[in-house]
């Protein structure tokens, strides 16, 4: 099916066409006839799968008639971040370009009476973040009752950001018969209790399984021990050593380990930017923008650049850190691979890291291939040309996967691991002279998975670990890999 059969105007055709776009994906393909049919719409798809043209283009069509009043914008589209709503207007610019429309983005670190100059001109289409807009409401220069057309976009970042509350004060004060278009990548609970308060009978739109990732992102995991230097060295190695690497986001999950990754690789000689939520604006549009154009191929960001950034030629995602939460993740790795392009997803994986890896394949429905970190680069893209084959995992009785027992043995090794150098230290304290055995391996080592026999190792790491055979894990020792190696010293009784 092309643009064509969809209903959209001959102007809107025209911008479509000149962008060189001729099929609709399946996300546009199926919201935009009901988008036009003035029904209310929610659409659940997983991130890169242009959801941003499946309201833009329908909007553009519908506002071709009509004319808007001063401060009493006709629709309103609310995004999570600053960058996500100057992306969405980068859209209206682009498709919108033959129409004398009237659009204006409400974001912070901009100046307010900017902002009110074009919203008494009259706004055809306002993009807003929920702080900056209730912010114009509370001050009277904003009346949302002649809103005809409402999108709350990235739902359930809105949720991870605490926008909620302010979603449905907004939803409140426009009309109740306007139409609502609401798109997210994950149905959690509170987001589906939102959907069924301010959703009329909407036309309900999956083109993939929640929390799905994309098909051509090839994923690794490395495991390294729990020094930050560590991680910091086996980043670099990976950097220098990589072929086809153009671009690449490095995510943390702090604001403070973004500066301070940030300095190291500016030390180390690399052309680096950095993104997060306490810069000021125009240092997040720059930083994205050389981004962008080429001009720093490495950009360190915390999850403010996870959701909807649309860059397209990104071909490598790095976690520095494991995200807490498993839907991050998904998330972070849809920065690559992006509109049918290959793309690799690395994750950096300390001992601490471990549940929260599990998670995140249980929710992803497959294994990540473990390498160590001593693999060169090369191998990892040579694995990535192909996606990862891993079958997803098939739930237990009772719930128990197989996969999480087979991951057990590595944690609990490199606990043991750990622990030798600080044994030496108290045999040496306690007069046994030098230590003359042998030396304990590097915590990188300690904390690798498993080596497979001889017979069936294999040179490339794009194949899925094999399960072991299942055990009773009433028989198994409990998991300690999370806590700290002081903690498991043996308890000695005093006499």
């Amino acid at each position: 099916m092309s643009f064509s059969h969809l209903g959209l105007s001959d102007k809107v055709l025209a911008a479509v066409a000149a962008t060189g776009y001729t099929t609709p994906t399946p996300i546009q393909e199926q919201a935009i006839p009901h988008v036009l049919a003035r029904r209310d719409v929610l659409g659940i798809a997983q991130t890169g799968t242009g959801k941003t043209a499946a309201f833009v283009l329908p909007m553009l069509t519908m506002l071709e008639k009509g004319r808007a009043r001063a401060r009493m914008p006709r629709t309103l589209i609310v995004e999570p971040t600053r960058e996500l709503a100057a992306q969405v207007k980068e859209q209206f610019d682009k498709y919108g370009a033959g129409q004398k429309l009237n659009v204006a983005l409400l974001i912070g670190g901009v100046s307010f009476g900017d902002q009110d100059t074009k919203l008494t001109r009259g706004v055809d289409v306002l993009i807003a973040t929920p702080g900056r807009l209730l912010d114009h409401t509370e001050r009277g220069g904003l009346l949302l009752t002649g809103v005809e057309l409402l999108v709350i976009d990235e739902a359930d970042r809105m949720l991870d950001m605490g926008f909620i509350p302010d979603i449905e004060r907004i939803c409140k004060m426009i009309p109740f018969t306007r139409q609502t278009l609401f798109f997210t990548a994950t149905m959690p609970p509170e987001i589906a209790r939102i959907t069924e308060t301010f959703l009329h009978n909407p036309a309900r739109i999956e083109v993939s399984r929640p929390a799905t990732t994309a098909e051509g992102v090839a994923q690794f995991q490395i495991a390294v021990g729990r020094e930050p230097h560590e991680k910091r060295d086996t980043l670099r190695r990976l950097l220098r050593d990589a072929k086809d690497l153009q671009n690449a986001i490095i995510f943390c999950n702090r604001k403070r380990e973004v500066a301070l990754l940030y300095k190291s690789l500016q030390k180390h000689g690399f052309a680096v930017g950095a993104l997060h939520g306490d810069m000021d604006q125009s240092a997040r549009t720059a930083a994205l923008d050389q981004f962008r154009k080429g001009e720093i191929p490495l950009l360190v960001a915390s999850d403010v650049a996870a959701r909807g950034l649309d860059i397209p030629i990104t071909s490598h995602v790095f976690n520095f850190d494991v995200p807490h939460h498993a839907d991050d993740y998904v998330h972070r790795i849809g920065r690559t691979g992006r509109a049918g392009r290959p793309g690799t997803a690395i994750s950096i994986v300390t001992p601490l890291d471990q549940k929260s890896m599990v998670a995140i394949e249980k929710l992803i429905g497959q294994t990540i291939p473990r390498a160590d970190s001593g693999v060169a680069i090369q191998a990892v893209e040579g694995a990535a040309a192909a996606p990862s084959s891993a079958e997803p995992r098939q739930p237990r009785r009772g719930g128990r996967e197989g996969p999480r027992q087979a991951s057990r043995e590595s944690p609990r090794d490199g606990v043991q691991e750990a622990r030798k150098p600080r044994r030496e230290r108290e045999s040496r304290r306690s007069g046994g002279g030098r230590h003359s055995g042998p030396q304990p391996q590097a915590p990188a080592a300690a904390f690798a998975p498993p080596v497979a026999p001889p017979a069936s190792r294999t040179p490339s790491i794009g194949r899925a670990e094999a399960s072991p055979a299942p055990r009773d894990p009433a028989s198994e020792p409990a998991d300690h890999s999370h806590l700290p190696a002081f903690l498991l010293r043996p308890v000695r009784a005093r006499v």
